[in-house]
C-alpha cells in the first residue's frame, strides 16, 4: 500500500493537480485506488465504456490501435506520472484505443463517478485537463515521421485561432474589391468588370485559404526528449528548431490585457543559447506547467541514472550479479521517404549517386554541399565546354560530309595541315578544362564532418589556404535547420545552424538538412550519455570500493567492544608501569626546573 504521503508528492508533479495546495492534494490521494497490473494485461480495451481515470505509479504501458491487416500499432509509451483515460470520460464516449501493460505496473485509478466529483469541487482543474485533450488529439491527426520509435509527444499546439483571424483581415476585406467589380458591371452592363471580379474573387480566396494553410502548418512540440519549434511555408521555407529537454534554463508566460481576457499568450523557453518561444498559445499557464512536469522529468530520471549507475559499480565491486541496463534512446534517424523515392527521376538519381553528397565510412560523416551548389558555382566553365564539345562536333560533321575540307590536308610531299578549327577548339578547351576542374575541386573541398566525438566545417581552396572550424559534439546546445526558398524547398536541401556555446557554426546548403540534423543529435546524445557514464568513475570505484570492504567485513565491525581489564585498586600508580620509588618527589627536578615556574622567584612546593 503506498503512503499518503508519497500519493500527495506524485500529485504534486503532474501538471493535472497544478494550482491546488498540500491539503487539497491529500484530499485526493485519498481518494485514489490503487491497482497493481502485470505484463501484458489489459488495463484499457477499445469500444469498452469508460469507468474511470488512470494514473501510472510504477512500470510502463503501450498505448496501441487496431490496423487493417488485423494487428496492432503501438501509438505511444507511457512511462510513470503519465496519465491516461481522461478524453473518454469527458466527451462521455467509449474507449478508442487499447492500452496494454509492458511490465508489472502500478496505477492510481479515480472512477467516473470519482472524476466527475473531483471536476466539480476543482474547477481550476478542468483547464489543465483541456490542454492535454486538446494535444493529444493534435497530435494523434499528424504523422510526424522524424520522431523516435519511444518518443512521446507530450504537448502539442497551434498558434491561437485569433492570430488565424488577424492573418484572414486582410484577405476578407479585399473582397471588397471584387464585390465592387461586379457592381459596377452590373450597373453598367459591361461584362469586362464580371470577368474582373470573377478573378479576383477567386486570386482572393486562394490569399486566404493559403493564409489558413500556412497558420495550420505551425507547431510548437514538447517530447519527452525535446522542445522543438517547427514552422513551415508551402513551396518557401520549412524549418525545425529544437532543444534537448536537459538544456533548458526556464519557463515562462508572457500575456496582454486581451491575451488574458481570450486566455492565449507566450510561453517562453530559454535554454543555455536563447529561447525558444511558443507565441499565441492557447491557456498558456498550463502549457508552461507541463514543459516544466516534463523537464523536471528529465533531470529526476538523470539523477536516478547516475544512482543505478552508483548501485551497480558496488554490486560489480561485491561480484554480485549486474542486469545489463538499457541505454538511453538515441535521437531518431530520419526514415528514407520510399514513395518519393520512386516519383524521383532516374536521371536524378543517377546525378545524386555520381557526386555522393552524404559518405560514411569509418566511424564518420562526411556532407558536401548540394549538387545545384556546384552547378551555381561552374555554371560559367562547364557552359564554355559544353559550347566547345558542340562546335568540335560540329566541326567533325561538316568535315565528314564536305568533299572538300578534310580533318589533315597533305600539302605535297610528306607536309601536312590539319584543320585550323578542329585544333583550336581542343586546345581553347584546355583552359575552360582547368577552369572547370578547379570549381569542382574547390566545391568538393568544402565539406562538414561528423565524427563520434567532433564536427567539424573544412573549406579548403584549390592550391591555397585551407579553414577548418571544429567542436566538441557534447558540447551542442541546440540544432535547427532552415529550407528557404522554393528551388531549395523543391530540391530538399538547406542549413543546418548549430549553437556551441557562445558562437553558431552551420553546415550550409545540405541535403536533406533534416537528416544531418538527425545524426548530429543522434551522436551528441550517444556522445552525452558515455560521457555521463564516465564521469567520477574514479570518485564511484573508490566510494564502492570502500562500501564493498565494509560489507565483506561488517561481523566483525559489530562486535561487541569488550571493556578494559582494571588493575587492582591499591595501586594508584599502576597505569604508569612504575614503582612508587621510580617517581620523582618534589623538588625542582619534579617540576622539570625553574624554567617552568617562571623564575627563582616563584613559591617552592616547601611554602604550601
Amino acid at each position: 500500500m503506498i503512503e499518503l504521503k508519497q500519493r500527495v508528492i506524485f500529485l504534486d508533479k503532474i501538471h493535472l493537480f497544478s494550482g491546488l495546495d498540500q491539503d487539497q492534494l491529500a484530499g485526493i490521494a485519498e481518494r485514489l485506488v490503487e491497482k497493481e497490473v502485470s505484463a501484458g494485461e489489459v488495463v484499457i480495451r477499445r469500444g469498452t465504456k469508460a469507468d474511470g481515470f488512470y494514473m501510472l505509479f510504477k512500470g510502463k504501458v503501450k498505448v496501441t490501435l487496431p490496423t487493417p491487416e488485423k494487428s496492432e500499432r503501438q501509438i505511444a509509451t507511457l512511462y510513470p506520472n503519465d496519465y491516461f483515460g481522461e478524453e473518454a470520460l469527458f466527451e462521455n464516449r467509449e474507449r478508442s484505443a487499447n492500452v496494454i501493460a509492458i511490465e508489472p505496473s502500478t496505477l492510481f485509478f479515480i472512477s467516473r463517478q470519482g472524476f466527475d466529483a473531483l471536476l466539480a469541487q476543482y474547477e481550476k482543474l478542468k483547464p489543465n485537463f483541456q490542454v492535454s485533450i486538446k494535444s493529444r488529439k493534435l497530435a494523434r491527426s499528424i504523422n510526424f515521421k522524424w520522431l523516435g520509435k519511444n518518443e512521446v509527444i507530450y504537448f502539442i499546439a497551434r498558434r491561437h485561432k485569433i492570430r488565424l483571424l488577424r492573418v484572414l483581415v486582410a484577405p476578407t476585406l479585399s473582397m471588397l474589391i471584387p464585390l465592387g467589380l461586379f457592381a459596377l458591371g452590373f450597373i453598367t452592363a459591361a461584362t469586362t468588370p464580371y470577368a474582373l471580379s470573377i478573378v479576383g474573387f477567386i486570386g482572393i480566396l486562394g490569399w486566404g485559404i493559403w493564409n489558413a494553410i500556412d497558420w495550420s502548418n505551425d507547431y510548437y512540440i514538447v517530447t519527452n526528449q525535446r522542445v522543438i519549434w517547427l514552422e513551415k511555408v508551402i513551396g518557401l521555407h520549412d524549418s525545425r528548431e529544437e532543444a534537448p529537454l536537459g538544456t533548458i534554463l526556464s519557463v515562462g508566460v508572457e500575456t496582454d490585457y486581451l491575451g488574458r481576457i481570450l486566455d492565449y499568450g507566450n510561453v517562453i523557453v530559454r535554454t543555455f543559447v536563447g529561447k525558444l518561444e511558443f507565441d499565441h498559445v492557447d491557456h498558456p499557464v498550463q502549457a508552461a506547467d507541463m514543459i516544466r512536469e516534463y523537464w523536471e522529468r528529465t533531470k529526476a530520471i538523470t539523477t536516478r541514472s547516475q544512482m543505478d549507475v552508483m548501485k551497480d559499480t558496488i554490486k560489480q565491486k561485491l561480484g554480485l550479479p549486474v542486469e545489463k541496463r538499457k541505454q538511453p534512446e538515441l535521437s531518431p534517424v530520419v526514415p528514407v521517404d520510399e514513395e518519393k523515392v520512386l516519383k524521383t527521376p532516374l536521371w536524378l538519381l543517377a546525378l545524386q549517386n555520381f557526386v555522393q553528397l552524404r559518405i560514411e565510412e569509418g566511424g564518420k560523416i562526411i556532407y558536401h554541399k548540394h549538387w545545384l551548389i556546384l552547378i551555381q558555382q561552374a555554371w560559367k566553365p562547364l557552359s564554355l565546354f559544353l559550347l566547345g564539345i558542340i562546335l568540335f562536333i560540329w566541326r567533325m560533321v561538316v568535315l565528314a560530309l564536305s568533299p572538300e575540307l578534310a580533318f589533315v590536308r597533305f600539302t605535297g610531299g610528306w607536309s601536312f595541315r590539319p584543320d585550323t578549327l578542329s585544333v583550336t577548339i581542343p586546345l581553347l578547351l584546355l583552359p575552360v578544362g582547368f577552369w572547370l576542374w578547379y570549381e569542382y575541386t574547390d566545391w568538393k573541398n568544402d565539406t562538414f564532418m561528423v565524427t563520434q566525438d567532433e564536427i567539424f566545417d573544412i573549406d579548403r581552396k584549390p592550391f591555397g589556404t585551407e579553414e577548418r572550424r571544429s567542436a566538441q559534439i557534447e558540447n551542442i546546445l541546440s540544432t535547427s535547420y532552415k529550407r528557404n526558398g522554393f528551388i531549395a524547398y523543391i530540391f530538399n536541401y538547406g542549413t543546418v545552424n548549430i549553437s556551441v556555446g557562445g558562437t553558431q557554426m552551420a553546415f550550409e546548403d545540405v541535403m536533406d538538412p533534416a537528416a544531418v540534423q538527425a545524426d548530429i543529435n543522434r551522436r551528441r546524445s550517444a556522445r552525452i550519455a558515455k560521457k555521463g557514464e564516465d564521469a567520477g568513475k574514479e570518485d564511484r570505484e573508490r566510494f564502492a570500493t570502500w562500501l564493498a570492504a565494509y560489507h565483506q567485513n561488517i561481523n566483525e565491525f559489530n562486535k561487541p567492544i569488550k571493556a578494559p581489564t582494571a588493575d587492582p585498586p591499591t595501586n594508584p600508580f599502576s597505569a604508569a608501569g612504575q614503582d612508587l620509588d621510580d617517581l620523582p618527589l618534589g623538588g625542582d627536578d619534579a617540576l622539570g626546573g625553574e624554567e617552568n615556574l617562571g623564575g627563582s622567584d616563584g613559591p617552592s612546593p616547601g611554602e604550601f
